[in-house]
């Protein structure tokens, strides 16, 4: 299985960087979407709706690959390849769809985006890795 280090850890849990979720399309056709996350030990986690393109392709195939990267000189990257689990426990999507809100729209809204994204038509997934691919600071 592969690990987070703590110097991944770092970089994604850094600002309100957005992952890009590459999954599998039905027809087989590779697909990538921004989603919002937070690292929660040795996964990473985001929430996503049961009927979305994205939910509808991990009960399908539990596959992905998250790449999360810093777009300013010198430029680094992460790359995370994993395997998909989701849950739907309410008390699991309020925690980390609040936990989510916060980190990206700040503390004073996480509750008010944990509200909003803690329906029963959301699930929350994590992502367990199995390789990580990581390069800091390329252009140094």
């Amino acid at each position: 299985m592969g690990e987070l280090g703590d110097d991944v850890i770092a970089f994604l849990s850094d600002g309100t960087r957005t992952a890009k979720l590459g999954y599998v399309a039905a027809d087989g056709r590779p697909l990538v979407a921004p989603v919002w996350f937070i690292v929660d030990g040795n996964q990473l986690v985001f929430n996503t709706g049961k009927q979305s393109a994205k939910g509808r392709a991990l009960s399908r195939d539990p596959r992905v690959v998250i790449c999360v990267d810093d777009q300013h000189p010198p430029y680094s990257f992460v790359q995370v390849q994993g395997t998909a689990s989701t849950s739907d426990d309410p008390d699991e999507l309020l925690d980390f769809a609040t936990r989510i809100g916060g980190r990206y729209m700040g503390a004073d809204r996480a509750e008010e985006y944990g509200r909003r994204n803690a329906t029963p038509s959301e699930l929350i997934v994590r992502v367990t890795p199995t390789k990580v691919n990581k390069a800091f600071n390329i252009t140094d």
